[in-house]
């Protein structure tokens, strides 16, 4: 059976399925017609996606419980003990409805309101702002699962890459395109990748949240969309060495979390430092100038190129938006370098220094 016949069959608009879309000019889904030694992308495989994404999340859980939180604690993670804000209805309210942290003029009627002076109004609203901070061993284990899936999954990759010829010469990934078959292991691989990041979307809501969550989310939701197109429209080869040039540097950066939640600083920042390296060649240098450029170069223009293309310049000016984050950073530690051993007494600058993270989530 062809795509279309298929994907009719499951109700879905065949006008949406339409060769002119979603393959290069010339070529039809006759073209990707499988046989008993041959098989080709379809559609419905990415259904898998849903319960493999659950199943994630409850690998996730079961990590987190039984490997992440006992590893934590045991190499000491632990969490400072937090002032206990005293109840105050009218404060309480202020917060939840209103604002984390209040203007001049609304501490000013706060501390009205409550009959208390506005020192203590600003230290209540610091200490519950600090209350509602996530613990540092819930970072630990969210940046072990992450470490742990990135290293598998980019190692991974790489074991099913390094013998293809394509995986060298980036010309020969759009050699005799779309007839390319889909060997099962990189199908596999695929879908792998795609449940990951559902599981990442269904999880934001529960996961520590970053200064650039909106840019997390850009981010997974373009890595979704890329995925499922490319795998559609039989991008297999192009998709693989895309995911594994991002795959690169997002291990190291977990690792350099672990470390920096650790306190090992010293080696949070060389390991840190190797990550930027990493990730400024990996989606500076060889994203932009050679993956890239031989996707525009050797494909020619299509409904579904044009979409991908569009998709990938977004991923493109996140990975700006991130180098300069880490390049600033960067200089950051080194300029701070000399007032490492200031202490900070402060309820909400102790906690904010310590919820400081290496770089940001991309």
């Amino acid at each position: 059976l062809s795509v279309p016949n298929i994907l009719t069959r499951m109700g879905v608009s065949e006008g949406f399925w339409h060769h002119e879309f979603w393959l290069p000019p010339g070529a039809t889904w006759e073209d990707l017609k499988e046989s008993a030694d041959t098989h080709y992308p379809q559609p419905q495989d990415l259904l898998l996606c849903i319960p493999g994404a659950l199943l994630l999340i409850f690998v996730r859980c079961l990590f987190e419980r039984t490997v992440a939180l006992p590893l934590g604690r045991g190499l000491g993670v632990s969490d400072k003990r937090r002032p206990k804000v005293q109840t105050n209805a009218t404060l309480e309210s202020f917060y939840v409805l209103l604002g984390r942290t209040p203007k001049k003029e609304d501490l000013i009627s706060l501390a009205k309101q409550s009959d208390l002076p506005i020192k203590k109004v600003e230290t209540w609203f610091r200490r519950r702002r600090a209350q509602d901070q996530p613990r540092l061993i819930k970072k630990f284990c969210e940046a072990s699962w992450r470490f742990t899936f990135y290293f598998t999954s980019f190692f991974s990759g790489l074991a099913l890459l390094y013998d293809k010829p394509w995986f060298w010469d980036h010309t020969m990934c759009w050699l005799k395109y779309p007839q390319q078959p889909l060997p099962p292991a990189l199908g596999w691989f695929y879908l792998l990748e795609l449940s990951f990041y559902c599981s990442l979307v269904a999880t934001l809501p529960f996961d520590v949240k970053r200064k650039d969550f909106k840019e997390q989310i850009i981010h997974h939701i373009t890595t979704i969309i890329l995925i499922f197109v490319s795998y559609c429209a039989n991008m297999i080869r192009f998709g693989m060495i895309v995911m594994l040039v991002h795959d690169a540097s997002d291990y190291i950066l977990e690792l350099a979390k672990m470390l920096h939640y650790l306190k090992w600083q010293r080696v949070c920042e060389a390991v840190f430092i190797a990550f930027a390296v990493v990730f400024i060649i990996s989606r500076l240098v060889i994203f932009p100038l050679i993956v890239y450029y031989y996707f525009v170069t050797k494909l020619p223009l299509f409904p579904i190129s044009c979409l991908i293309n569009a998709f990938l310049v977004v991923l493109q000016l996140l990975h700006i938006f991130w180098s300069y984050l880490i390049i600033q950073m960067i200089f950051g530690v080194i300029l701070r370098g000399k007032k490492r051993q200031d202490a900070r007494s402060d309820t909400e600058e102790s906690d904010r220094s310590e919820a400081e993270e290496p770089a940001k989530n991309q």
